[in-house]
């Protein structure tokens, strides 16, 4: 965030009153009242009026510093957020360009040795290529662990691959929606477009679950050219429901996940229903394959 983005304290409030008691001075000043008590009420119901003004504006700047250090704190817990999400994405990259290049220089050097010494050579290569792996797997882990919440206890398990949709449409269908899955021959997908299909699917039926009750939703995941699509479309809220609004975080979340896939995620009305769809590119070979 720009440092010319920074909140600015910007209030009119002691202007306003000053301007006003100013006004009430001057309108005094040309006004004669000749009997004492007149005179005598006419400064106490103005002193009243001025006593008026400025309780008023103490008020009006104490309301307009309260909501300026919120922008302020937001602000800056934002300007944070991002410096960290740079710091760690910087350190991803050093740790994946660094240990992958060890991995890739020394399996390169192993295969093009000859002679005698060739099985132990290759051996070695082996055990270097592991120790790299396996420490740049533990820095991995520490570094991400920074992003997980703390006490979440998140156990280590295999990453989630199109495998797992029955078992997640499954879950849908135990909170009361009528999930149906359908899933097209994709081909070969990589991981990590298998793992963000798996979190879309999720996140679209747990908003069904959340927006619109025991209604009726299709999960369909297709391949489109040079595209995966993925879709959860629901028919809208079951007769009786209460809708209940969440943070809206899981999509922020999930649009950042498919932005750096370079897809595109879309919510859109349909009918009295949703549809949630994302666009994955995931290129097909000339041959029909990734």
């Amino acid at each position: 965030m720009p440092q010319t983005d920074r909140p600015v304290l910007r209030s009119r409030v002691w202007l306003v009153a000053g301007g006003v008691i100013v006004a009430l001075v001057l309108v005094l000043s040309t006004v004669g009242v000749d009997p004492p008590f007149g005179a005598m009420a006419v400064l106490l119901g103005a002193a009243v009026f001025a006593a008026a003004v400025l309780a008023w504006a103490l008020w009006r700047a104490r309301q307009e510093r309260r909501a300026f250090e919120d922008e302020l704190t937001a602000w800056a817990a934002e300007r944070a957020a991002q410096a960290e999400r740079l710091r760690i994405a910087r350190d991803l990259h050093d740790l994946a360009s660094h240990g992958l290049g060890l991995i890739t220089v020394r399996a390169a050097a192993a295969r093009t040795v000859t002679g005698p010494t060739m099985a132990t050579e290759r051996a070695a290569a082996l055990a270097d290529i592991e120790r790299t792996a396996r420490g740049a797997t533990t820095e991995l882990r520490r570094m991400l662990s920074v992003l997980r919440t703390p006490g979440e206890g998140a156990p280590l398990r295999p990453a989630e691959t199109l495998a797992d949709l029955p078992r997640i449409v499954a879950a849908a269908r135990a909170g009361g929606v009528e999930a149906v899955l359908e899933v097209a021959d994709l081909g070969e997908v990589s991981a990590g477009t298998q793992l963000t299909v798996c979190a879309i699917v999720r996140e679209g039926l747990t908003n069904t679950v959340r927006h619109a009750g025991p209604t009726a939703a299709r999960v369909l995941v297709v391949r489109a050219g040079d595209e995966v699509l993925a879709t959860v479309t629901d028919d809208g809220p079951a007769a009786g429901w209460a809708p209940h609004p969440g943070a809206g975080a899981g999509i922020a979340g999930l649009r950042e996940r498919v932005d750096a896939l370079g897809g595109t995620l879309l919510g859109e009305r349909v009918g009295d229903g949703y549809r949630l769809t994302a666009r994955l590119p995931e290129r097909l070979g000339p041959a029909g394959t990734p």
